[in-house]
């Protein structure tokens, strides 16, 4: 069959803008339909030109929707040069959970988020501390916008959790066998990349060749998939105490040998995340405070564009965890039992009092009722399987683990190598890497916040660290200025 051949003059004839809109289509439809009927496509075609709203959510019809919208309708939410956006004078309400553990810093940036003229509701989770933008355990509802801020840096950072039907025993009795396999499973470190790339079917993707952007990353994204990155990111074996059978979760009572992991998207969503920040407050000029929360509409292209961008870093940091998983799992020689995962920093499109809402979760934990997730406390301290309520008040959330109660900066000039060891004895946890910037006393009390969102979600087994890799990097350049991003947003 012969490969489709679409040109210029055949688009404008049907109706088509004289605009990039036209090699966008060509582009698309000769890449993602080449051995697709020409009539039929051409059809496809003059119903995206008559309808681009439809396709706008379409993987690989969303970029010719958007650039149609692009042109016909100008960009309606922000012209190009940028609108003076002014905060509301009273914000939205919102629900504070843990209110005794939050700094005043979170506080005011939830407040601030709250002003927002696209905020429709909101929620602050009792591990909430300061990030950019949206505060880390922050929760925004908007009608209509995406907040690349809102999301974080780390696109669709999240936990999974593998659960092995084995005696933890075992991992003391085998220290050595299963310190092995947490090293050769995946890398740690900023940058860092593999020599021979892993295969995955994310990485044949058609959003990568639809955008730019996205094109460029594929190559590095290709030699980080399955990477874990730095930070408070971590691979390790512990054991999972399950009390009693629930039918959601579908473990038998008893405990079992598990893998958890917590990582994200890594250099993909990190320049997702920066360049469409970039031409969020291009379009937007928000107050100095708030500059950080500029928005995109999803009826514009820029919008579109980071909202296909963001799923596929979403489905990639997933792929990441699967690889690791699938690898130690391959060691093992066993299939686990159950796996429970859930992403933290991310953007979803849910319904809020009957109508679709965009609802923003950064460094917190989706809790609808009987969806499951993973709150992990620290190196020494336990993490919890549990399954959401649905609590409106908290807009369908929960924590994303302890919190920060310490800076990097503040713990590596506070905490000595002597005390993180006598902390590491005194809960029999072998440290594999990881720094003083992430050690316990780093980390609020994960049993207070736990206390503190009870309403929030049922704790159906809990998670003891056992071994755990992190990234062993030293960390003597932190200073004053410190990312928050590899704290976890």
């Amino acid at each position: 069959m012969n490969k489709l051949k679409i040109t210029g003059k055949e688009l404008r004839a049907i109706g088509y803008p004289e605009s990039p809109v036209i090699s966008v289509a060509m582009n698309v439809m000769q890449k993602n339909y080449k051995h697709h009927n020409k009539e039929r496509v051409m059809e496809l075609l003059k119903k995206i030109l008559e309808a681009p709203v439809a396709y706008k959510d379409d993987a690989v019809l969303g970029l010719i929707a958007a650039k149609l919208l692009h042109t016909l309708h100008k960009d309606k939410a922000g012209h190009a040069g940028g609108a003076q956006v002014s905060l509301n004078n009273s914000g939205i309400p919102f629900h504070v959970f843990g209110q005794e553990h939050i700094e005043e810093g979170a506080m005011h940036q939830m407040y601030t988020a709250a002003k927002l003229p696209v905020a429709v509701a909101g929620a602050l989770m009792p591990d909430a501390h300061s990030g950019y933008g949206l505060p880390i355990g922050g929760v925004l509802a908007t009608h209509n916008a995406v907040i690349p801020y809102g999301v974080g840096v780390d696109i669709g950072c999240r936990m999974c959790l593998s659960v092995f039907d084995m005696d933890p025993k075992e991992l003391l009795k085998k220290e050595n066998y299963f310190i092995r396999e947490l090293n050769e499973a995946t890398l740690f470190g900023s940058g860092k990349q593999f020599d021979h790339a892993a295969d995955h079917e994310v990485m044949d993707r058609p959003e990568f060749g639809s955008l730019p952007l996205l094109k460029n990353l594929h190559g590095r994204a290709w030699k980080q998939l399955g990477s874990s990155g730095s930070g408070n990111h971590f691979v390790e074996f512990g054991e999972v105490a399950i009390t009693e059978k629930d039918e959601v979760l579908g473990i038998e009572p008893g405990n079992y040998v598990a893998l958890l992991s917590h990582s994200g998207s890594r250099a993909l969503g990190a320049n997702i995340a920066n360049h469409y920040t970039k031409i969020a407050k291009q379009k937007r000029r928000l107050p100095g405070e708030a500059a950080n929360l500029a928005w995109l509409s999803l009826d514009e292209e820029a919008g579109m564009e980071y909202w296909i961008a963001m799923n596929l870093a979403g489905d990639y940091a997933s792929a990441c965890h699967h690889i690791i998983h699938e690898k130690i799992a391959k060691q093992l020689e066993r299939k686990p039992i159950k796996m429970v995962e859930n992403h933290h920093n991310f953007a979803w499109k849910e319904q809020w009092e009957g109508k679709e809402v965009i609802v923003h979760r950064k460094g917190a934990t989706p809790a609808g009722k009987n969806v499951l997730g993973i709150i992990p406390g620290s190196m020494t301290a336990n993490g919890f399987i549990v399954k959401g309520k649905g609590e409106e008040a908290s807009v369908n959330s929960a924590s994303h683990g302890a919190g920060r109660q310490m800076s990097r900066s503040k713990a590596l000039q506070s905490v000595t190598d002597s005390a993180l060891k006598a902390e590491l004895k005194k809960h029999q946890v072998k440290l594999l890497g990881g720094g003083l910037d992430e050690a316990p006393f780093a980390y609020k009390d994960i049993e207070a916040v736990m206390q503190s969102q009870k309403q929030l979600v049922e704790v159906l087994g809990r998670f003891v660290p056992k071994i755990v890799k992190m990234d062993g990097a030293s960390h003597k350049n932190w200073g004053k200025k410190v990312r928050t991003d590899v704290m976890g947003e």
